[in-house]
């Protein structure tokens, strides 16, 4: 017997509309700035509380990262569980500490941790105040993929838990099986040594030629081994500005102190500035042209910079070659748009606080 597949219209006309139509449910969800005002964090079963700036839990779907915040309040341990994604934490208020396949991290505010893919996790408060915590995860990118999987051990020490996936042993020979099973293997292990904390006290700013001093918080440049996920902090002068620039993939920009405005828009010389302030999260996507100006005159701003580069933008990169989706004006606009950096006064950093 044959088997006839049948539609009432072509694949083209189905798969237009299919696209059309996913443009479309995604532009209606799509926000710039999300306030923090506007997150209430909610009472979970895992003891801690969370809320949802960008994510499809919080019905605004996101295609890469999404971003939480969370808190624990005081005397809580919450329960253990792992997830088939990665993720990282911005500490940004209190102090706490986050378990990670056992091995306990103490923290405060200005910290960073990484999670792994399929790491046993849990995180806990010993102080007389809620802690608070953003979550920014690549849940998102592997959902699209459909490997997206979340285990719950609840109150189960880590030592009865199951232990992580683990690749097929290396095997001899110069055959395609053998030669891939060396390269997962020894992938697996580079990412088991991956590290897993950096701390506020260990951060050291440089001025960048964008006009603003910077840090990384965690990146592969830093002993990090992510599925692509890197964390970057940059410092605006007072009244100062990063120069324009734009990329392909989603970026998200966390305010940790002070309050400005972000130019964005899909040309240079015209567009829409939006304003933010401590706490909010900035989106910046679509290939945009963007600037972000601090609009204190006294104080400078701190933003954390979240996105996935290394692998997804890169990946994009390499597909839409000879397209250049990395942009930045030429050096004697740039010098227009940051002004003379030798006049910016940079204070003394301090960890910030919630």
């Amino acid at each position: 017997m044959t088997n006839i597949t049948k539609t009432s219209t072509s694949h083209y006309e189905i798969q237009k509309k299919r696209r059309q139509k996913f443009i479309e449910d995604w532009r209606d969800t799509y926000r710039t700035v999300v306030h923090g005002n506007e997150i209430t964090p909610q009472q979970t079963s895992r003891g801690i509380l969370s809320g949802i700036y960008l994510g499809k839990d919080g019905d605004s779907p996101v295609r890469t990262v999404d971003a939480k915040a969370n808190e624990v309040p005081p005397g809580v341990t919450s329960t253990i569980h792992r997830h088939s994604w990665d993720a990282v934490i911005l500490c940004v208020g209190g102090s706490g500490w986050t378990e990670i396949n056992g091995n306990r991290i103490y923290w405060k505010a200005g910290d960073s941790i990484y999670i792994p893919a399929w790491a046993w996790h849990r995180h806990g408060n010993e102080s007389e105040s809620n802690n608070r915590f953003m979550s920014f995860s690549s849940e998102p990118f592997i959902d699209i993929l459909g490997f997206a999987i979340l285990e719950d051990g609840g109150n189960t020490p880590v030592s009865e838990l199951p232990p992580a996936p683990s690749s097929a042993e290396a095997t001899a020979g110069n055959d395609i099986y053998a030669r891939r099973t060396r390269r997962l293997k020894a992938q697996q292990q580079e990412r088991e040594n991956t590290r897993l904390h950096t701390s506020w006290d260990e951060l050291e700013f440089l001025q960048t030629p964008r006009g603003t001093r910077t840090t990384f918080l965690l990146d592969s440049a830093t002993g990090y081994r992510t599925s692509g996920l890197t964390m970057a902090m940059f410092e605006i002068g007072p009244g100062r500005a990063q120069s324009m620039h734009r990329h392909c993939g989603e970026a998200w920009l966390y305010v940790v102190e002070g309050h400005g405005h972000s130019f964005i828009s899909d040309q240079p010389d015209k567009g829409e500035n939006f304003p933010w302030s401590k706490g909010d999260l900035i989106a910046v996507d679509h290939y945009s042209w963007h600037q972000h100006f601090n609009d204190d005159q006294e104080k400078t701003a701190l933003v954390v910079r979240v996105h996935i580069l290394d692998t997804l933008l890169n990946t994009i990169n390499a597909l839409c070659y000879p397209l250049n989706l990395l942009e930045e004006p030429p050096d004697h606009i740039r010098r227009m748009q940051t002004g003379d950096l030798s006049t910016i006064a940079w204070p003394e950093v301090s960890r910030p606080h919630w």
